[in-house]
């Protein structure tokens, strides 16, 4: 099985993406753990075949020194016989010199695993009917729903509410082949399952059964939502639109009916920016946010840290032609200083925004959140809520709620042997990491709920960034307090906190509370907390180094109830009323699909549960960051 290579590194040494997933070179997987309590004799590693050669071709490019070339770090993410064919299409002429056995060893040492081990020995089975159901029209309009990002999803689009949660049973699972995490939201339209995976296929699934309508192969891993374009319900006509993006900043647009690609377009040219949220379809613009990855290249004490700057860049959704591109921070890097190994210090840089906008037509605006400074000086920047003039992206106020947070990862004793890039401020690491909910009050007024990275949630006023209250639910952490995704339902704000113990929090932080992972309920007008059902701890032994009680997948709410995926695999549908359990199910472990290959759940993060059409969708397994690994789609439904 393909989550049984999770972490495999074919390399003499480690690349920094491995380091930064794992937390160091040589550690037991999750599975493996679970499969085997024994201890191998060391082994001596010669050098991969492909090292030298990358060496001598690539790494003058691939290493920070050519602006536009993607650093090692996104190579080490994408899949080796994508990296092959990038060697026979785009990077041809910086191939020529290599021979077909050579490309195939760098493609290989790059990628940590063989191109035989991308061969899918399951395919699923193809459906019947490959069209849509044109009187189907999307569930919901890209990450939360609706454009609020409230991810409230009501009983007549969505099928059911707490109350049928006793009718929930298991209807087929989907195995991501080549996969160890599964983190792609999925998008339902058409009584179809749109849905990204770490090989960078998305696939078209009948809602029903699971069988495949078509296939689609992206350049790189597929980490965003799906968003679908709206239709009137029983056009024939309608040639409705698939967008999202890769890990390598392209934007896609496909044709929903058949998985043509209609354009592809690079949505910034930094070497290290990526697209991690969903992009959103409004005012004939795809609005797509930018974040980057530059903070992992930081740990070299010779790189120059650091240009990107975060963004958010308005496509022509017909075309993907660039209309505007809106920086979170104006001003370009230029050198402020040098490190104590003499390298160039360029600031101000970070910002990046890992969150889909929230889009509020009635101020013509929308709200983005950013994440860290990666160099000092720290700015304003950072680790604010930002709103955007929704026509033009000018900006039209800034809330920072956390200052002087610059960090990269220089700064992690566990990643860098050489601090010398780690900022002055030394982090927090307070990112604004998750969406933001632009909440309709009782009285009709609007208020603007904003989780952090620190364990806060704020109440804002979106006509001027004024923040109305603050309240402390969750400890913080590297990867503690609110991660990615809230909800709302009626003036009432589900909180997920995640506030897992990670080792740089012992030296980092000074907390005011003890950790609170679980489930927690806000008045949307005044931030008091209504209920709280901190999670409990049931991780079995085999992988309690990789298992944790928190919620850190974004939440959905129904009628009557809130869905949270835990990472120890717990998927529970929680009361509304009261925070009472009133559904669980085991997501670890292994489950046959429809292709007949045995999948794995593990650790639930980055993209929540889905509801629609009387069924509730949900991925489980995320292989980074010291989480279990896992590679499957499961679609519930009632008995």
């Amino acid at each position: 099985m393909a989550s049984k290579n999770a972490g495999l590194v074919v390399t003499s040494c480690c690349s920094l993406a491995v380091v930064l997933i794992l937390g160091g070179c040589g550690q037991k997987t999750p599975h493996e753990a679970l499969e085997s309590e024994s201890v191998s004799p060391p082994v001596t590693e010669l050098p991969h075949p492909g090292q030298a050669h990358y060496l001598a071709q690539c790494a003058s490019c691939h290493e920070g020194d050519t602006y536009k070339a993607p650093h090692r770090s996104f190579l080490a993410m994408m899949a080796p016989d994508a990296i092959l064919d990038s060697m026979s299409g785009i990077m041809t002429t910086q191939a020529a010199g290599l021979t077909d056995l050579q490309k195939q060893d760098v493609a290989e040492y790059l990628a940590g695993r063989s191109l035989v081990s991308e061969v899918v020995s399951y395919p699923a089975p193809v459906c019947e009917q490959a069209d849509l159901d044109m009187n189907l029209p999307p569930r919901q309009a890209g990450w939360g729903v609706d454009l609020s990002n409230t991810r409230f999803q009501g009983a007549e689009s969505g099928g059911f509410s707490a109350d049928d949660t006793g009718k929930l049973e298991l209807k087929w699972a989907f195995a991501y082949p080549n996969a160890i995490q599964a983190r792609s939201q999925p998008a339902v339209a058409g009584d179809t399952v749109f849905v990204g995976s770490q090989s960078g296929m998305v696939y078209a699934l009948d809602a029903q059964t699971g069988c495949v309508r078509w296939t689609f192969r992206a350049t790189a891993e597929v980490r965003t939502a799906i968003v679908v374009s709206p239709w009137e319900a029983g056009s024939a006509e309608a040639r409705p639109r698939v967008f999202f993006g890769d890990i390598l900043a392209r934007a896609y647009a496909l044709d929903a009916r058949s998985g043509e690609l209609l354009w592809k377009t690079k949505v910034d040219g930094h070497p290290n920016a990526t697209i991690t949220a969903a992009p959103v379809l409004v005012e004939d613009q795809l609005l797509v946010p930018v974040s980057s990855l530059e903070l992992v290249p930081a740990a070299d004490p010779s790189y120059a840290c650091c240009t990107f700057r975060g963004s958010v860049v308005a496509l022509n959704p017909e075309s993907g032609e660039l209309i505007w591109q809106s920086y979170s921070i104006d001003e370009e890097p230029a050198e402020v200083g040098k490190t104590s190994v003499g390298t160039a210090i360029l600031a101000p840089s970070g910002a990046p925004i890992w969150n889909s906008p929230t889009i509020d037509l009635k101020r013509g605006q929308f709200y983005s959140g950013t994440g860290e400074n990666y160099s000092s000086p720290a700015d304003g920047r950072s680790d604010a809520i930002i709103a955007f003039d929704i026509k033009t992206g000018a900006k039209r106020w800034v809330t920072q709620t956390t200052s002087g947070d610059a960090f990269n990862a220089a700064c992690l004793i566990y990643f860098s042997s050489n601090p010398a890039n780690c900022p002055e401020e030394n982090g927090p690491d307070f990112d604004f990491a998750a969406a933001s909910i632009l909440v309709e009050l009782a009285d009709g007024t609007d208020i603007l709920v904003a989780g952090q990275k620190s364990g806060n949630v704020f109440g804002i006023n979106p006509d001027n960034g004024e923040i109305i209250w603050r309240i402390q639910v969750g400890r913080g952490g590297v990867q503690g307090g609110v991660h990615h995704g809230m909800a709302a339902a009626g003036g009432v704000v589900y909180v997920p906190i995640n506030d897992m113990f990670y080792p740089e929090d012992l030296t980092r932080y000074t907390y005011e509370i003890d950790p609170r992972p679980g489930i927690f309920t806000l008045d949307a007008a005044t931030g008091k907390e209504i209920w709280a059902q901190p999670a409990n701890y049931v991780c079995p032994d085999a992988v309690k180094e990789y298992c944790d009680e928190g919620i850190s997948a974004a939440v959905s709410a129904i009628p009557g109830g809130v869905i949270a995926g835990h990472l120890d695999g717990r998927l529970r549908i929680y009361s509304a009323t009261d925070g009472k359990v009133l559904w669980e199910f085991s997501t670890l472990g292994e489950f046959e699909t429809i292709s007949g290959e045995t999948a794995r759940g593990g650790s639930m993060s980055g993209s929540g549960p889905v509801v629609a059409d009387g069924m509730l969708y949900v991925n489980s397994g995320y292989g980074i960051y010291q989480h279990i690994p896992g590679n499957v789609l499961l679609a519930f439904g009632l008995k």
